[in-house]
């Protein structure tokens, strides 16, 4: 099944320029759109799309926070902070789906039966029991307790209307559908109230996250009466892209590979200057890879106007530089210290100006002219990462896409030329 004209008017994929740099969802009451970033390629079915577009939620509300989360838009005034709990509206929904039905409590009823839940006080008040020779009772028919769902309770009524909010404003993700307007009528402090009891008093871990989602829903909807808008996303998405290849390819303990400064003043002071912190630093097979994630257009448009400048690449260069020259790891490497440099931009293996096929691929170098370029660190390698791949594959094990990586890079120094014999 191919995709729906409705379902691709709602999908955008930015240019990463003025303008155009938001990632996420953006809703009003009458339309919604999903804005996905730079390079993402749309699959090709309905089924496919909504699970991008699931997807796409999932890895914002991981990888953003809300200093991430500032909106600067031309018909505000004001930038305006996004606080709409996506995550809340996402569990709603899903309860009911896979329900297919509101929640709704049991209340008790008795019959009787020879067999089920026994109730003893109300076996003792409504059965006949017969008396053994010992004059002790036996019960040949109990009354036992029976739960039947109540469809009236209130906690099921505000259910129906966290559900009739949550799909007015998301449900076409899952289906053209949509529940029945409820009867019952808002009273945000009452349904609070009930929730918050609800929530302390049940054990059940699965109703325990849908009474809090349902509170976190209310919450939202009161604190925001006046805005007919919504929106979850970014437009700094260059940083879930360095936070998803920092997950993917990074060491933890990447501080003892930051250059340090510091200033050292008359009188005996000393100043220490914030260190250089490069974004990701990856080993594999006893080599060192400094990488730098770049949020650039050039994978999209093989405009050499969209590649990073003369800073980042010097910058590049030095990290590469001071980790080579450094004692301590000198003497861990036995001499000289396998050091390589790469720029990581995002690009769709699908479709690119380069013809590359591949997760990852070269598309060139950058040096500097005040270095002899003799040395690998002093080649930074531009490597373009297939976005789509990357936003479904940072969860997990990743041994073998840092061996893919690290074989790009040295690949792709040896395709650009490579190095002198002997040297790095």
């Amino acid at each position: 099944m191919e995709i729906s004209p409705e379902l691709l008017k709602r999908c955008h994929v930015n240019k990463n320029d003025e303008g155009d740099r938001f990632v996420g969802v953006k809703a009003d009451s009458e339309n919604a759109m999903v804005y996905f970033p730079v390079g993402y390629k749309l699959p090709e079915t309905d089924e496919e799309i909504r699970r991008d577009i699931i997807h796409l939620i999932a890895v914002l509300a991981e990888f953003t926070n809300r200093s991430d989360m500032l909106l600067a838009m031309q018909k505000f005034e004001a930038p305006q902070s996004v606080d709409f709990p996506i995550n809340a509206y996402m569990t709603v929904i899903n309860y009911y789906l896979e329900q297919n039905a509101y929640y709704t409590e049991k209340e008790p009823t008795f019959k009787t039966s020879d067999r089920g839940k026994i109730d003893w006080p109300q076996t003792l008040r409504k059965q006949r029991p017969l008396f053994q020779p010992n004059g002790s009772p036996v019960f040949t028919q109990y009354t036992v307790r029976h739960n039947s769902p109540n469809d009236n309770n209130l906690i099921t009524q505000i259910h129906k209307y966290c559900v009739y909010e949550s799909f007015q404003k998301l449900g076409w993700l899952f289906t053209s559908d949509v529940p029945p307007r409820p009867t019952i009528e808002k009273n945000t402090k009452m349904f609070l109230s009930v929730l918050n009891d609800k929530l302390a008093k049940t054990n059940n871990d699965k109703d325990k996250r849908l009474f809090s989602a349902m509170i976190s829903m209310l919450n939202y909807i009161d604190e925001q009466t006046s805005q007919k808008q919504f929106y979850f996303g970014t437009d700094s998405f260059e940083y879930v892209w360095e936070k998803l290849i920092d997950r993917v390819f990074g060491v933890r303990d990447k501080e003892k590979y930051f250059p340090r400064t510091r200033w050292k003043l008359r009188g005996g002071r000393q100043r220490d200057n914030y260190a250089l912190e490069p974004d990701t630093i990856m080993l594999c097979n006893n080599k060192i890879y400094v990488l730098d994630a770049k949020y650039y257009r050039y994978g999209i448009t093989g405009n050499p106007q969209h590649l990073p400048e003369s800073t980042s690449i010097n910058k590049q260069i030095t990290y590469g530089e001071y980790i080579a020259t450094q004692e301590r790891f000198i003497r861990q490497y036995g001499g000289t210290v396998p050091v390589y440099n790469a720029f990581l931009m995002p690009y769709s293996r699908e479709k690119n100006p380069f013809g590359l096929t591949t997760v990852f691929g070269n598309i060139g170098e950058a040096s500097g002219d005040w270095k002899g370029n003799n040395k690998a660190y002093e080649r930074v390698q531009g490597i373009v990462v297939d976005v789509r791949y990357l936003m479904y594959h940072y969860m997990g094990t990743h041994e073998n896409k840092i061996l893919r990586m690290a074989e790009t890079i040295e690949a792709a120094l040896a395709e650009n030329g490579g190095l002198p014999e002997a040297a790095n």
